[in-house]
């Protein structure tokens, strides 16, 4: 990712709380040495030198499949179009021009797959209680009959990626000290 000093952000617990805040992540891999990208709510934990992202897949999807293979998970914050300020037009001269405010993380790691009843349970559960949360009258796991839940378990598969570097981008305000003043 392109990212200019002054847009980097480093600070781990805001790269974590944006990843909290918006799980959704795209999940880009390779598949016959062409990119490919999933989108799965992950969540992170604790591990390793930058944290653990764990999620599910179903069964079908072949990204589990590529185990041991690199992979670049993207997650997005908040993002819009900023038009020009007028009264900063009228003080330069013209020399403004729209941009795109946005947050974003890249979180490099290598994939990792689990295919262990157990371990999907309780990572199926926890997901969902804190997607649920917020609800009024919030739903789990366990509302559904025993016998549907063990049989959906089977027809997942858990991945993991220990992350090996992250990168935080902030982009928030026009930088116009991009642009070059024309002589």
């Amino acid at each position: 990712m392109y990212c200019p000093a002054r847009l980097a952000q480093t600070d781990t617990s805001a790269l974590h709380a944006l990843i909290a805040a918006h799980p959704l992540a795209m999940l880009v891999s390779s598949h016959d040495g062409l990119p490919d990208a999933d989108h799965l709510p992950f969540e992170l934990v604790t591990g390793g030198a930058h944290g653990i992202l764990r999620a599910h897949v179903a069964r079908a999807n072949p990204v589990w499949r590529r185990a041991g293979q690199p992979v670049l998970a993207v997650f997005r914050g908040a993002s819009g179009y900023v038009t020009p300020d007028r009264v900063e037009k009228a003080q330069n001269g013209g020399r403004v021009v729209p941009t795109w405010a946005y947050d974003v993380v890249h979180l490099h790691g290598t994939l990792r797959t689990i295919d262990d009843p157990a371990w999907l349970r309780t990572l199926v559960a926890r997901q969902t209680d804190r997607h649920e949360a917020a609800q009024l009258d919030p739903w789990s796991v366990t509302d559904a009959p025993h016998a549907y839940t063990e049989a959906l378990l089977k027809a997942i598969v858990g991945i993991e990626i220990v992350v090996e570097r992250i990168e935080g981008k902030w982009k928030r305000e026009p930088m116009r000290q991009d642009i070059a003043p024309q002589k």
